[in-house]
């Protein structure tokens, strides 16, 4: 199994499915995610809570490796994340992209960017245009 099938496989099980029980197949007990939350590294024992308070917010996801690379220990990816939104059957589209170093068949480190901000757009939980109204000094909530 390639690096990239092992990623595939972590988004499939985990993400699409909600297998947390395939969180310990396909992530190191040591590793951590960066790039996901605000303040530091997501454990195998964060993702258990973090994969279904994303996935209550959605229907139907998917996930499209749209351009990858693998060197070494190392696997790069371009996604297109697409689902519906939980609470009707409006589509969500966001993109990020991914590093992994994967030791073992398990993600010993990992590197996130994804833009959360249409996301949460996209599913109501945010104005649209949100990111807009951030940059031209409005406020989202309380001060």
């Amino acid at each position: 199994m390639t690096n990239l099938d092992i990623l595939r496989e972590w988004y499939r099980r985990v993400w699409i499915e909600g297998d947390l029980s395939a969180i310990d197949t396909y992530f190191a007990p040591s590793g951590g995610a960066e790039g996901i939350m605000a303040d530091g590294q997501v454990s195998a024992e964060d993702f258990r809570a973090f994969v279904p308070a994303m996935r209550a917010h959605v229907r139907e996801p998917s996930f499209e490796i749209a351009r990858s690379i693998e060197c070494g220990e190392w696997v790069w990816a371009h996604l297109v994340v697409r689902a519906t939104t939980a609470r009707g059957l409006d589509p969500i589209t966001v993109t990020g992209q991914v590093a992994c170093r994967i030791v073992d068949g398990r993600i010993a480190e990992a590197y996130n960017a994804f833009d959360f901000i249409p996301f949460f757009e996209q599913a109501g939980l945010l104005p649209r245009d949100a990111f807009l109204l951030l940059l031209s000094g409005e406020r989202l909530g309380p001060a």
